[in-house]
């Protein structure tokens, strides 16, 4: 079972930095490959990074390529999505989830937090 829980959302300015964590309670996360994907309002959910269980691997969307980063402590059962050069458009919801196998669509993941409110000012 994994139980997540995001933070570290907020308010920044164009060009700033936030660092969001996501971390588990339920005791299955080293077994998890993790991604980050975020809602926009009136948009679809997209992807934006996912991890491998070993980190061994990531993958980002084109969007986020060179800007964010994504990693993982697997003995304190948190990943994190480091954001920098953030701009208006990285504005959303952003989501932790956990899927069996590394993946970029939304569908595919099985177990989802609640969602931190990233706002990018400009």
């Amino acid at each position: 079972q994994v139980q997540l829980v995001e933070s570290g959302g907020g308010l920044v300015r164009a060009g700033g930095s936030l660092r969001l964590s996501c971390a588990d309670s339920g005791g299955a996360f080293s077994r998890y490959a993790m991604g980050w994907l975020r809602q926009a309002t009136g948009k679809g959910r997209e992807f934006v990074a996912s991890i491998t269980w070993s980190a061994s691997s990531t993958y980002y969307a084109d969007s986020v390529k060179g800007r964010f980063t994504i990693s993982r402590d697997n003995a304190k059962n948190t990943v994190y999505l480091q954001m920098s050069s953030l701009n208006p458009e990285d504005t959303a919801i952003y989501y932790c989830a956990a899927s069996r196998v590394p993946t970029m669509y939304p569908n595919q993941f099985e177990y989802w937090g609640q969602g931190t409110q990233v706002t990018v000012s400009s």
